[in-house]
């Protein structure tokens, strides 16, 4: 009982106060967001990697979400990262039901368009990390190509494998090290992408890391995103679905659509417990 109630805990004060520049955090199914938009969190990347200053922006989603419920270690990783923003409708929904709510959903498949048109006019150099061999120098002609200027400092398809072993960690890190960037885009899946990304933050401390997912995929058109209108209505999950239902299934309908409904239970029957409460006088006004 006591994970349900935490799903829709408030944030405590100092991690509302603790996003960027002052802006408000909400916790939602147990991970603390920022309420940026995405165009705020392009500027907030851009005017730090400006200073000098990395950080990892992470975009949990409900599978995320879920993860970090039951593996400390994938909690701690989410929790320490610079900039988190909700990517998943379910996300923002609750939030709404709370009280609290964010701007918008931001997916690592957007902010990897957004964040390179705005890298192409800073002249920010971008690296690609992950995919299939071939994908994310694809991705990167098509980046180049949309945002003439984009600096390209490198791609690298890391071996399957490679995590387990220091010597492939050491050999991705040495490439990023070696191509000195200021923006990396890492698309290996949660958590590995993460992980990753904790060792990688120490030896290119000035650089911005982004856990993407399937972006890069996405942005090489190797594998098709679903349409804006599905995307909107929070059923890109059934898209990726209907696409790859063998390797998707058990993710998004045994683990993923089971934790949502519950997670949106529990913020509308807090919503409804509140809203009686106040009636009755005894309770608080959601809070700003």
């Amino acid at each position: 009982m006591t994970s349900l109630i935490k799903l829709a805990a408030r944030p405590s004060p100092k991690e509302r106060q603790g996003g960027p520049r002052g802006v408000g955090r909400v916790r939602v199914a147990g991970v603390v967001v920022d309420a940026l938009t995405e165009r705020e969190v392009v500027a907030h990347v851009i005017a730090a990697a400006a200073r000098g200053q990395g950080g990892h922006v992470v975009t949990p989603n409900v599978d995320i979400c879920r993860t970090c419920a039951r593996d400390p270690e994938v909690r701690a990783i989410v929790a320490g990262a610079e900039l988190a923003v909700p990517d998943g409708m379910p996300l923002v929904w609750a939030s709404r039901l709370l009280g609290t709510p964010v701007p918008e959903r931001i997916t690592g498949a957007d902010l990897i368009w957004s964040l390179s048109e705005a890298a192409a006019a800073h002249g920010i150099p971008v690296y690609l990390l992950g995919g299939p061999p071939g994908v994310a120098v694809r991705a990167a002609e098509v980046l180049g190509e949309r945002f003439p200027g984009l600096r390209v400092a490198g791609v690298m398809a890391p071996l399957y494998g490679f995590d387990t072993s220091a010597d492939g960690v050491a050999l991705v890190e040495e490439a990023v090290v070696a191509a000195r960037p200021g923006l990396v885009f890492v698309g290996l899946g949660f958590p590995k992408q993460d992980r990753l990304i904790t060792t990688l933050r120490a030896a290119v401390p000035g650089a911005w890391f982004v856990g993407c997912g399937a972006a890069i995929a996405f942005t090489a058109g190797s594998v098709r995103r679903a349409p804006e209108w599905m995307r909107r209505s929070g059923l890109e999950w059934l898209y990726r679905l209907a696409c790859e239902p063998a390797r998707l299934a058990r993710r998004y309908l045994v683990d993923d659509l089971p934790f949502a409904l519950r997670l949106l239970t529990i913020c509308l029957l807090k919503r409804l417990t509140n809203a009686m409460l106040r009636r009755l006088g005894l309770g608080r006004r959601p809070m700003s």
